[in-house]
Parts: structure tokens; C-alpha cells; sequence
């Protein structure tokens, strides 16, 4: 598996060279971009993250432990006051919002990093360092009997350079 890595000075060239190699079926592709551009996001269009999940289950499993180990230290050490009851939800309620958040945060950050595959090791191929400063970059992936293909329609769309990666 080889791939072709394309620079491009203009966003509109980008965007377009994204289409175009969607519409020619190649989908394994990068994109780099020195800042968040929302018209990247649509012509890539990714699929939803699955981060929301993570978050989720984190929030549910924060706010069950909050209840349940508040819960737990009203029965273990109970302080018995006009006859109320020793283990009430409404004012622990507080305690397992504060679980919820805490867990959930921390759940996400773990999804974020467990799903993006970070720390990585070694260096991303594909990447070139202007990527960072002022050009966009869009990494192909594909076979070696497409990399002519991909190439031409790279070139056609304006970009500025195009190399073949390993």
C-alpha cells in the first residue's frame, strides 16, 4: 500500500480535489489543514465520533457511584436526626452530579485518546511540516495500479506539489 500526498495553497482547491476523489471512489484519504475549517469537514464529511458514548457511559457510571457511595457512608456512619430517613436521594443529588461530571470528563478524555490512537509513537506518514504554517495537505492511501489516477486528479485541482509516500 502505497499513497500520494498533495499540498495545496488554496482552500477551494482542496475542497474541490476532495470531491473529486470521492467521487472517483477513493475514500482512504487525510486531510491536513493549519486551522479548523468547517468547509474541510464538509467535503470529507467524516463519520459521528464515537466519543459521545464514552461520555455517556462515563456520566452514568459517575452518577450511579455518586449516589451509591453517598448511600453508602449515610448507612455505614448514620446520623439519625427528628426521625428522617437516614438514606435520602434528594440531598445526594449534588454529590452525584459532581460524579457525573467528574467521570463523564474524565471518560471522555480517555475516549478522545483511546479512539485517535494517541500517543503515537512514530511519525504520521504523510505529513509535511507546511501543513502546519499556511498550506493544506490531503494524503491518499491506495494501490499502486491507482496512484497514476489519483495523481492526475490531485494535479487537476490545482494542487502545488504531489509526491508519491511510502
Amino acid at each position: 500500500m502505497v499513497g500520494v500526498l498533495a499540498a495545496f495553497n488554496e482552500l477551494d482547491s482542496t475542497t474541490h480535489a476532495i470531491e473529486e476523489l470521492k467521487r472517483n471512489g477513493f475514500n482512504d484519504f487525510d486531510v491536513y489543514s493549519p486551522t479548523p475549517r468547517h468547509e474541510l469537514e464538509h467535503a470529507v464529511h467524516p463519520p459521528v465520533s464515537k466519543v459521545r458514548l464514552f461520555t455517556l457511559i462515563g456520566g452514568l457510571l459517575g452518577a450511579t457511584f455518586g449516589y451509591w457511595v453517598a448511600i453508602w457512608t449515610s448507612d455505614y456512619w448514620p446520623l439519625v436526626v427528628g426521625g428522617k430517613a437516614i438514606a435520602s436521594w434528594i440531598p445526594y443529588t449534588i454529590i452525584g452530579f459532581e460524579m457525573m461530571v467528574l467521570v463523564g470528563g474524565l471518560s471522555t478524555v480517555a475516549g478522545m485518546f483511546i479512539l485517535g490512537g494517541l500517543p503515537r509513537l512514530t511519525r504520521t506518514v504523510g505529513y509535511d511540516v507546511r501543513f502546519s504554517n499556511a498550506s493544506f495537505g490531503v494524503f491518499v492511501r491506495c494501490t499502486p495500479d491507482k496512484v497514476a489516477a489519483v495523481e492526475s486528479i490531485l494535479k487537476e485541482q490545482g494542487a502545488e506539489e504531489v509526491r508519491r509516500e511510502r
